[in-house]
């Protein structure tokens, strides 16, 4: 523990770090890749002299990414990305190991953004961000913020829409790379992960069964994808609502129920939205749903599911059980939200497995490192993770699961470059 971190952090506890460095072992244990990049960025120091101010879900994986760039030479300041996803011993931990924190579990939403902004007033060279949160601070209040960034790096698909908006209008200040659309993190973070830690969100929190039930699924993205997987694996009977045709043949395809919101809300018993849009399940949809339907978000923001349109349409609004707030209509049916519509999978559980996060942290901390050494010729952009970072995160994977894979011929390499056969 520095002085400096213990001086300037806020957090809830820090009574609570031994649990904290529990956890953050735990997951470090678990990941491989992250822990060769580590190896790597001790020796090089890439990040030597910068400051790095990150806004992800505050739990152990996220602090040991903290600790994988702290490694490499920087000086790292963290916050939240969501009120109910930070872990107040992780944090707790994390000043301990020398990172200054700004983060609590469930703050009022005007301190959730006061210590959100105190991780930019530090100044950083760099920032890693999560649904455009910096970024858009940055363009809406505090572009003076901007002139000591070099770039950064966005861990979401919503948040990577924000980046494209802020572009458009020539409101992004300095590059940003887009983690999100990397392969390793779309087929691997977003399937694998998302379909997994959204089902342990609602199992743990509801106790109830899946089998059997008529799980609606909005969105047949990646996301959208790992959850209607999982829930088939669950004994579910899976329904998908889409607004992409192409998405909803492959989710036909695929062997689930297609259709449009408005008739899965009659059927639905689990409501998941994974879109990263707004107004994805509203009021016309609360009309017709079931007495004890089961409304969860595990796409980014609070408003795929409309809480305003539910509340006013309830008589009584109570939590039930930790994460679930039952809102009592008029006619006696009883609507159950998870998480306050925040995402389930970190609002109500412990987010993607670390073995999924080794992935795309090792991203995450090799784009960052790309971005601070190019970032003179990226322009003021959105940029993709170059091939050879992802194919390189892809073989470090490899390596630590002992999987080996073949390699092309010299002559194979020059069949394939010629149109001679």
């Amino acid at each position: 523990m520095t002085t400096s971190s213990l001086q300037n952090s806020i957090v809830k506890d820090m009574g609570l770090a031994a649990e904290g460095h529990l956890k953050i072992d735990w997951v470090e244990a678990h990941m491989p890749v992250l822990n060769r990049i580590r190896r790597q960025f001790e020796q090089d120091l890439p990040f030597k002299g910068l400051k790095v101010s990150i806004c992800l879900h505050l739990e152990a994986k996220t602090a040991y990414l903290a600790k994988v760039i702290q490694a490499g030479g920087a000086e790292v300041t963290i916050t939240h990305s969501n009120p109910l996803s930070t872990q107040d011993d992780v944090c707790a931990a994390l000043v301990e190991d020398g990172v200054t924190v700004y983060a609590k579990y469930n703050p009022e939403p005007a301190e959730f953004k006061a210590l959100q902004l105190r991780a930019l007033e530090v100044k950083p060279d760099l920032i890693i961000d999560d649904g455009g949160d910096f970024a858009t601070i940055i363009a809406s209040e505090r572009p003076d913020l901007a002139a000591t960034i070099r770039g950064g790096a966005e861990e979401t698909t919503t948040g990577i829409i924000r980046l494209k908006a802020l572009a458009k209008e020539g409101q992004l200040k300095f590059p940003m790379v887009a983690v999100n659309d990397a392969y390793c993190k779309y087929l691997f973070d977003n399937r694998y992960g998302t379909g997994q830690s959204a089902f342990d969100g609602i199992i743990r929190t509801t106790n109830l069964v899946v089998a059997g039930k008529n799980v609606v699924v909005a969105g047949y993205g990646w996301c959208g994808k790992g959850v209607a997987m999982r829930a088939k694996g669950l004994g579910a009977n899976v329904i998908v609502t889409e607004i992409d045709p192409i998405k909803a043949v492959e989710a036909h395809m695929d062997g689930f129920r297609v259709m449009t919101m408005l008739e899965a809300a009659k059927l639905g018993d689990f409501f998941i939205a994974v879109t990263g849009n707004k107004d994805v399940i509203t009021g016309e949809h609360y009309d017709v749903m079931k007495d004890g339907a089961i409304l969860s978000n595990a796409g980014h923001f609070d408003v795929e599911v409309n809480k305003p349109e539910l509340a006013k349409r309830s008589e009584s609004i109570r939590t039930v059980r930790r994460n679930i707030e039952e809102y009592r209509f008029k006619d006696g049916r009883k609507m159950y939200l998870l998480a306050e519509g925040r995402l389930v999978n970190l609002g109500a559980a412990d987010g993607h497995p670390a073995e999924i996060m080794d992935t795309t942290f090792a991203l995450q901390a090799l784009g960052l490192r790309y971005v601070s050494e190019n970032y003179e010729s990226l322009g003021k952009n959105v940029v993709n993770v170059p091939y050879e970072i992802d194919q390189q995160v892809a073989s470090y994977k490899l390596e630590s699961l002992n999987i080996a894979i073949d390699s092309l011929s010299a002559e194979q390499e020059k069949y394939l470059d010629s149109w001679k056969f």
